[in-house]
């Protein structure tokens, strides 16, 4: 069996640091010739007896799975199918947990932070820092202009300028680059050569709407904290996140931390909207600095802590799904609308329309994707999942049928599962006609697409393709898809296109075996299990995907390695994002740096590459 380890140690050492399913195995291996030469020297009865339970632990073992840890006594442990939801702090074999990893070479400096991080001195600092940062409207807008060219940016040069005066030794200690005017890019040098890190996060904020300013409980940029709340947009999404980060760097410069890894942070502008002028920049000018494949890892914001049942669950996203806008244009012959054809372009269109909604994509749950990975972790461990459910769970690992079964029984429980599993298709814009007596010689719509994990933009071109030469036919059309001629027709003509070019691949998925992402869940159980709000409570950890899209979308060729996660629970959050009365919970930023903290400590001291 071969073991991929974060530290090298020797072999009784190596034990304690794998996932505990791994040590049960190694455990059960080093103990086999002691348990045969015992067996040998007992009475024949005894004998038979030890040996038939040594079997039926084998038994339990395979059939049970990570409910039944072989080193435990057998009589206390607990089978799946009998027992129900596994205990976070026993493992999963089809949800692998590792321990909490606290520092080690850095442990009083961890520790000391961990006490400094509950005062009410730095709740204050914390609280000041990210409502100074919600006070400055970084607005992004879908129609931004270049940078230099669209004065709406102007307003991230004062953000830049309360970071400074927050962050004073931030910027006094690490080499700060400003990429494209507004993107800004923090390097923190180690003193080896092992791959640089990257911790991610973005300056901007959603537009609020002028007419839904009265609907606030405070200001949207008044950064008001009301004893519990800190209110105002970007406090949850994602001003939040870069300032947890930043005062994680600040509290470890503070105490005279040098790293031995080097950090890199990157702060886009424009996340909210196309990305290009914030992210596309940094990405280029990253892998210019660096090369391809130059970072161990990257985290940036994502998925939360969630509470189900009373027992917590982290979802950091280890993908994302594919994007796709596809423009459906009909051109024909206008004219006065006394004399109309059969059908003018309005109504072809809606036959277009019909024919994508009434044919919607195939749904698949493929054992090797993410959304089977987390469907599996939820049944381990969430005590609420249904007992059916669960058994069918199990099953579903090797059993076709109950695959296929489990399927049905996710897609008719809930309806994201029918977004996680295949291609959606919503369609959001549709314009035609300029006055009611004359025929509308052009009509559009727009159909949104966000590609399953499984599938590609190329895959989806083609399955529009294909549903839609049928109806050009049918009614004479020319059909012209993605550049291409498909069909000619003398009644006018359709073109599909890439709305505004903004496809995007489904992101390559993140591995969930070794390495980083054994550091990643490490770093998040012993943040949550040192917090004194958590009473040490344990985490179980789990991959997921995201429905939506992050800046990492252009971060691809930096690492193979990418996460998404904010550590913050649901209930941290007060009204949703991108909505009224966005408010983060005071709390959680104590919480947020000490797993800053914690993670980068922990790669610190890691042997990645």
């Amino acid at each position: 069996m071969s073991v991929n380890l974060l530290v090298h140690k020797p072999p009784s050492e190596m034990i304690s640091h794998m996932a505990p399913a791994q040590s049960d195995l190694v455990h059960a291996r080093t103990s086999k010739k002691r348990r045969d030469s015992v067996c040998s020297s007992l009475l024949p009865a005894l004998q038979v007896l030890f040996c038939s339970l040594a079997v039926i632990s084998l038994v339990l073992y395979k059939f049970c799975g990570a409910s039944f840890p072989t080193p435990r006594p057998w009589f206390a442990a607990h089978c799946n199918e009998l027992a129900g939801a596994i205990p976070p702090d026993v493992n999963s074999t089809t949800c692998p947990q590792w321990s909490a990893l606290h520092p080690t070479k850095n442990h009083e400096l961890s520790q000391d932070l961990d006490e400094a991080y509950n005062s009410e001195d730095f709740k204050h600092k914390a609280i000041q820092a990210l409502g100074d940062a919600i006070r400055v409207p970084t607005e992004s807008y879908d129609d931004n202009g270049p940078v230099g060219e669209d004065s709406r940016w102007d307003t991230f040069a004062e953000l830049h300028r309360v970071l400074e005066a927050t962050f004073p030794r931030v910027y006094e200690s690490l080499d700060v680059t400003k990429v494209n005017t507004y993107g800004l890019v923090f390097h923190w040098q180690g003193s080896t050569t092992a791959k640089p890190y990257l911790l991610a996060a973005h300056q901007d904020v959603v537009p609020v709407d002028g007419q839904t300013v009265k609907e606030w409980k405070h200001d949207p940029y008044s950064g008001y904290y009301d004893g519990t709340w800190i209110w105002g947009r970007g406090s949850c999404d994602d001003k939040s996140d870069l300032i947890r980060q930043l005062l994680a760097i600040d509290s470890l410069l503070e105490k005279g931390f040098s790293p031995a890894r080097t950090l890199v942070l990157a702060y886009g502008f424009d996340e909210e909207s196309k990305g290009i002028e914030g992210a596309g920049h940094l990405a280029q000018y990253l892998e210019a600095m660096y090369g391809q494949d130059s970072f161990a890892l990257l985290l940036d914001e994502g998925d939360l802590y969630m509470d189900m049942g009373g027992v917590v669950f982290a979802t950091p996203s280890t993908s994302e799904k594919g994007y796709l806008d596809v423009k459906i244009t009909l051109s024909t012959l206008g004219g006065h609308s006394s004399v109309p054809p059969s059908h003018t372009s309005i109504g072809l269109l809606s036959r277009f329309i019909t024919a994508v909604e009434d044919n919607p994509h195939q749904v698949s749950l493929f054992r090797a994707g993410t959304p089977f990975a987390m469907t599996q972790c939820l049944a381990a461990y969430n005590p609420m999942y249904p007992e059916d459910l669960r058994e069918l769970a199990r099953k579903a690992v090797t059993d076709d049928a109950a695959l296929n079964v489990l399927q049905e029984r996710l897609l008719a429980s809930d309806p994201l599962y029918k977004a996680m599993l295949g291609t959606t298709q919503a369609v959001d814009l549709v314009e035609g006609g300029v006055k009611v007596n004359a025929l509308p010689e052009r009509a559009s719509a727009v159909v949104n697409h966000r590609i399953a994990e499984h599938s590609s933009v190329g895959e989806l071109q083609q399955h529009m393709i294909d549903l839609l030469t049928p109806v050009a036919v049918k009614y004479d059309l020319a059909l012209v898809a993605f550049g291409s001629n498909v069909t000619s027709g003398g009644a006018g003509q359709v073109i599909l296109s890439d709305f505004l070019g903004g496809a995007l691949e489904p992101s390559p998925v993140t591995p969930t075996e070794y390495g980083p992402w054994a550091i990643l869940q490490g770093s998040i159980k012993a943040a949550f299990e040192s917090s004194p709000t958590r009473n040490g409570s344990k985490v179980v950890v789990t991959p997921s995907l995201s429905i939506g899209n992050t800046d990492t979308r252009f971060y691809w060729n930096l690492t193979k390695h990418i996460f998404r996660f904010s550590p913050s629970f649901d209930t941290d959050i007060y009204n949703g994002l991108h909505t009224v009365n966005e408010a983060f919970r005071a709390d959680s930023l104590n919480e947020g740096v000490r797993f800053y903290t914690k993670f980068i400590l922990n790669v610190d001291e890691s042997d990645l590459p």
